[in-house]
């Protein structure tokens, strides 16, 4: 059985590579200030549809990887190594 995307869904000609989902998270990671979709863009190290980069920006905000403020801002706000030290403190609940 299909799943649906819960995450904004349009008529897609192309799905992402991997390689390119993990170069823009990269860039994301990397930007020394909170780059717009168009200055992140301009930064990738090779050339991207805009519908391509577009659904990699859903899905990374989807996965909470990323935050797109009201200003169009983009903010990486995933941190696996910090959630792992809090768990290890005891002092989140998972449920």
């Amino acid at each position: 059985m299909y799943r649906t995307l819960p995450f904004k869904t349009r008529n897609i000609l192309r799905y992402p590579r991997l390689d390119t989902v993990l170069m823009v998270e990269e860039a994301i990671r990397r930007a020394s200030e909170y780059p717009t979709k168009a200055e992140l863009m301009r930064n990738l190290r090779s050339r991207v549809m805009y519908q391509t980069f577009n659904l990699i920006l859903d899905y990374l905000e989807y996965s909470g990887k990323i935050h797109i403020g009201r200003d169009g801002r983009i903010v990486w706000i995933w941190d696996p190594a910090g959630a792992r030290r809090v768990l290890d403190k005891g002092r989140l609940v998972v449920r």
